[in-house]
């Protein structure tokens, strides 16, 4: 079983929301959540782009800061706050800040369950190559026995090579083979492609709609999948 990490085991604390508004509030910027909210379209409209044209922003430190930066002007424009004083700046240094991130609560216990279970468990991201640091900050690097990670690899999701790489290294077929992410563009459709089992984790209930497994909570994941006891 592979796991994505961003919003599905990690997320930033207290989320990504309310750690953007209480910077922009400690800058002189107070903004409600409600505008916020609004002008999240940006984060992931970057995120499509890159992907429609093949381009990729996690392999260098410099791509990636030069990509978040450019997300965080494209949320602080519609929102109405001009990026002056290098605010795009302070953004980034507090979203790469290993602090700023915790487990969500039901990680642990799911992987615990998973690996007593006798389940081999994986990860597949598009992340920075400090994932691993903040895997081993939060005391979880062990439940994985293969780590695949964006920046490391520079291959991207959803692209299939990057699913197919983390069942080369475990000697796994697609078939008999999970991946659990939060987003089904760039985790369960591109998984179940290529034969995978895809279980999308809509903890915001983005997607109610979504015709295949969907779980609102990893307490949900061993029922989803079938795991009995």
């Amino acid at each position: 079983m592979f796991f994505d990490a961003g919003e599905t085991l990690v997320h930033p604390h207290p989320s990504f929301l309310e750690l953007f508004q209480s910077i922009l509030e400690r800058e002189g910027h107070p903004i409600g959540l409600d505008t916020l909210i609004g002008g999240l379209s940006a984060v992931s409209d970057r995120f499509a782009m890159m992907a429609k044209t093949g381009q990729i922003w996690s392999n260098s430190a410099e791509t990636s800061r030069t990509f978040w930066l450019g997300v965080y002007a494209d949320l602080l424009e519609r929102v109405g706050v001009r990026d002056t004083d290098g605010l795009a700046d302070v953004l980034y240094r507090a979203f790469t800040d290993l602090d700023n991130y915790r487990l969500f609560p039901d990680v642990r216990p799911a992987l615990d369950r998973l690996r007593s279970a006798g389940l081999r468990l994986g990860l597949v991201s598009n992340f920075e190559q400090w994932l691993d640091l903040l895997l081993e900050r939060l005391g979880v690097t062990a439940y994985f026995e293969t780590r695949v990670i964006s920046g490391a690899e520079g291959i991207e999701k959803p692209d299939a090579r990057i699913f197919r790489l983390a069942l080369d290294r475990t000697g796994m077929e697609a078939s008999e083979s999970v991946y659990v992410g939060d987003n089904p563009v760039f985790d369960t459709q591109p998984a179940e492609a290529i034969g995978m089992l895809g279980v999308l984790l809509d903890r915001r209930d983005r997607y109610p709609q979504h015709a295949g497994i969907r779980i609102t909570t990893l307490d949900e994941l061993p029922e989803a999948i079938g795991l009995q006891g």
